[in-house]
């Protein structure tokens, strides 16, 4: 589990620390503890349903952001819960561009066990950053 939850940044919400080798596993790291601050068994979700994301953003943290964004969108409009696949993260004339395969399912209240409700991704103290063995992301949610 690349991402670990941080009690001491944020008593009313949910902050987590999520790392990866690349940009594509910390965004990947970081979209699965979204979905499982939600859910306790992210292995109960079965991929039958798949959600393209394709998103852009000049900035990567931005980018991080719309993305984890993404996950609380299809949660709260189609009841998705959602894991990310496939990601390819790629720069072009100063945009950074994301394609990403998701899948998942609807929720189902008799087997993903719920923990609490993820209203949004928040900005404070939201951080991508380069480190000496990848990268790594630390989010706060609002819940």
């Amino acid at each position: 589990m690349p991402y670990e939850f941080l009690e001491e940044v944020a008593t009313a919400d949910i902050a987590f620390y999520a790392w990866g080798a690349d940009l594509e596993e910390v965004f990947k790291a970081a979209g699965d503890a979204v979905i499982n601050t939600m859910i306790e068994n992210l292995d109960a979700i079965v991929l039958t349903e798949t959600r393209p994301f394709n998103l852009e953003d000049d900035a990567l943290d931005l980018l991080l952001f719309n993305f984890l964004q993404e996950f609380v969108y299809y949660k709260d409009s189609e009841l998705l819960l959602l894991r990310a696949q496939q990601i390819q993260i790629k720069e072009q004339a100063a945009i950074y561009h994301l394609t990403a395969t998701t899948q998942g399912e609807r929720l189902d209240r008799d087997r993903h066990h719920q923990r609490v409700d993820v209203k949004a991704v928040t900005l404070h103290q939201f951080e991508l950053k380069k480190t000496d063995t990848g990268w790594s992301a630390q989010v706060i949610l609002d819940i």
